[in-house]
């Protein structure tokens, strides 16, 4: 009984199944007798389709084998040229909330903590947006990403105070956000 039960889920995961597409797989295996089954695990990066084969069972066929090559051919970045491209995204005069959230959302997935003048630059586009709860959040974020590093983000602080005191902007510690 438990058998049928598990090959009728394997059917109906088998016609849900979505051809030719990448997936995460894992096959099931009943016995003859329809009451054990074996579970188990593969990772398939390539295309594959899901087939019943006369008994009902479900098998996995391979369509094609992608490789993919992790090369570089493009011109490398410098620092400066990072730094510049992200200064001027966030002064980009017509920016709007989406684009401010989108820009920092990038900006956090690098391996990086950004440069006090590419903060400064996002700051200044959360005033002329009046988006203080995303001014604030910047400055969370910026800590966060400093991780272990304790002295990172007093410096980073301590190069935006002035633009800080200009916009009216506190820090997360100022308002009480550090011992929530």
């Amino acid at each position: 009984m438990l058998g049928a039960a598990l090959r009728r889920c394997a059917v109906a995961a088998a016609a849900r199944a979505v051809p030719r597409a990448r997936v995460l797989l894992g096959a099931v295996e009943l016995s003859p007798d329809s009451s054990t089954f074996k579970m188990a695990r593969f990772v398939w990066l390539c295309p594959a389709v899901w087939e019943l084969d006369a008994g009902g069972y479900c098998s996995l066929s391979i369509v094609a084998v992608h490789s993919a090559r992790c090369y570089s051919h493009g011109s490398h970045e410098t620092d400066e040229e990072f730094d510049a491209r992200w200064v001027t995204y966030f002064n980009k005069p017509d920016i709007d909330a989406w684009e401010l959230r989108k820009g920092m959302n990038t900006l956090v997935g690098y391996d990086l903590v950004p440069e006090p003048k590419i903060i400064d630059a996002a700051l200044r586009a959360c005033r002329r947006l009046n988006d203080f709860a995303s001014a604030v959040r910047i400055l969370e974020v910026v800590k966060d990403k400093a991780g272990p590093h304790k002295e990172i983000y007093p410096y980073v602080i301590q190069e935006l105070r002035p633009t800080l005191n200009e916009l009216g902007i506190s820090t997360p510690e100022e308002l009480g956000l550090d011992k929530v």
